[in-house]
């Protein structure tokens, strides 16, 4: 074993000490489900807007996206664009009023939102929205695991399958002891990490290489001026539908039950306020360094990575390339590469976290209406975190898995099935349970059509039209909601109370 690859592990066993650390000093402070939930809604500003980037951006941050860039060029920015605008809107539009809404109505999972906002008492809106949460973040949190296998199948030149089981161990340990608060206090700290890794690295890359078009050049690119040009993709002129779906990703932001529980659990509107500046500020920056790496990377590896796998690993073979061969400054090398176990650890814990939520509060108390104590929910909850994590696990053994297309996917269910409907039910007073249900179904649906059913000569009709699976799910979950509510009973009174109380700032 060589001084370098000492010095990196040496990093990663710190970092990975630090946060199962977290994880017991917060285990005493659970003392219900609500604390092991929402941490008893005591969140500042600082840490939900990190915590909410964090478990937001994941391994897709740092492998995904720089990977596409690397591959296809600058044409692939139009994802960020997106997701930046789906951001801000999410902060500005989303994050108030659901706060106040779930406070309004007790309510500390988005599937109990929904439940106690329409006055469903015959559960059966919680029980479909948890069974939208259970079957799209098994997806999405493979794709978590996958990305960290990889991290250290290429770092340390581990089995795949050996780093996948680490790595989900890891993870497992300190959202099983801590809960939600362990979660946001590690992500708080990964997102901090994640950030000054992401602009130092190619900023230093891009000093070292000099002239970026002569080193892309010699690197395999063929047109320089098509690469860097954010309307060709592949050195092929983007098409407008192509940069439409791109764009689309913004829209899964007001859908996704592990960003929307920060907003629920900000300890008070002044916070809240601070937490957007810092939230739209780190995703703004982040997001434009994630497509400089994969641009610089392109210049400073002079290794082609041909397959998508290989892609993907781009910022991970820069910063070892950077640190232990260039500067010989592998302890510094190994904190950065522990900045993108971060970006996957972070999202992985809010997934497992959000989906134990969804089958102990939602399925087992609410729909099954099992009486159990505030401790035994609380190891309940435990117990379902270690079940999703295995089948994640069982998800993610195939290294071929693209992290990319793993979170397309999973992005596209969630964001069709929970947007329209969290929209709908903060701006729109007409919205009935049968209209919910009916958003929450068809974007659901549509989207596992989409990606999986409607197959042509053996490509999905994802492939076929170049229309992300987002887009015509969020769209029709949309339509589905104001033609069923309006063809339905109007909501009653109770319903219509909350919707002004919420509207006219009376919840703090």
């Amino acid at each position: 074993m060589t001084i370098s690859i000492k010095w990196i592990i040496a990093s990663f066993v710190l970092y990975l000490a630090m946060m199962i650390v977290v994880g017991f000093r917060d285990m005493k402070s659970n003392n219900s489900s609500g604390d092991y939930f929402l941490g008893g809604r005591q969140l500042n500003g600082f840490v939900a807007a990190l915590s909410a980037q964090a478990s937001d951006m994941s391994g897709w941050l740092l492998m995904g996206l720089p990977g596409s860039v690397y591959a296809l060029g600058t044409g692939q920015i139009w994802i960020a664009v997106g997701l930046f605008m789906g951001t801000v809107l999410n902060w500005i539009f989303i994050s108030t009023r659901l706060r106040r809404y779930t406070i309004c109505t007790d309510s500390i999972t988005l599937p109990r939102y929904f439940e106690n906002r329409f006055h469903d008492e015959s559960r059966w809106l919680l029980l479909l929205s948890s069974a939208a949460i259970l079957i799209f973040f098994l997806v999405y949190t493979a794709s978590a695991l996958s990305a960290g296998g990889k991290l250290f199948n290429t770092v340390f030149g581990m089995d795949y399958h050996i780093a996948l089981t680490v790595g989900a161990i890891v993870i497992l340990t300190y959202t099983l002891l801590g809960g939600f608060s362990a979660v946001c206090d590690t992500d708080s700290i990964q997102g901090s990490i994640m950030f000054i890794g992401l602009v130092i690295v190619p900023i230093i890359g891009l000093f070292m290489i000099g002239d970026l078009n002569g080193a892309l050049a010699a690197n395999g690119v063929q047109d320089t001026k098509a690469f860097l040009d954010p309307m060709h993709e592949n050195g092929v002129k983007i098409s407008f539908i192509s940069i439409i779906s791109q764009l689309a990703w913004g829209l899964g932001y007001c859908g996704m039950p592990h960003i929307l529980v920060r907003f629920m659990a900000v300890s008070s509107e002044s916070e809240l306020k601070r937490a957007k500046a810092i939230g739209i500020g780190w995703c703004g920056f982040s997001l434009a360094f994630a497509c400089i790496i994969g641009v610089v990377g392109r210049g400073y590896l002079t290794t082609d990575l041909a397959s998508i796998g290989e892609q993907e690993n781009v910022f991970m073979l820069m910063i070892m390339k950077m640190f232990a061969e260039d500067f010989h400054l592998p302890i510094i090398g190994g904190i950065f590469l522990c900045g993108i176990l971060a970006a996957i650890m972070s999202t992985a814990d809010s997934q497992l976290l959000v989906t134990a939520s969804s089958v102990t509060e939602d399925i087992w108390l609410g729909f099954f209406r099992k009486k159990i104590t505030d401790k035994q929910a609380v190891w309940m909850s435990r117990a379902v975190v270690l079940i999703v994590a295995a089948l994640a696990y069982v998800i993610a053994w195939n290294p071929d898995n693209s992290i990319m297309g793993l979170v397309s996917d999973a992005w596209a269910g969630l964001g069709s099935a929970f947007g329209p409907a969290v929209l709908m039910s903060l701006y729109w007073k007409r919205t009935n349970k049968y209209g919910a249900g009916a958003g929450i179904a068809v974007g659901a649906l549509l989207v596992l059509f989409w990606d999986y059913i409607a197959v042509f000569d053996g490509k999905t009709a994802s492939t076929v039209t170049g229309i992300y699976s987002l887009l015509v799910g969020f769209i029709a979950s949309l339509i589905a909601i104001v033609v069923v509510s309006l063809a339905t009973k109007a909501p009653d009174e109770g319903m219509i109370k909350d919707f002004e109380k919420v509207n006219s700032s009376e919840v703090m």
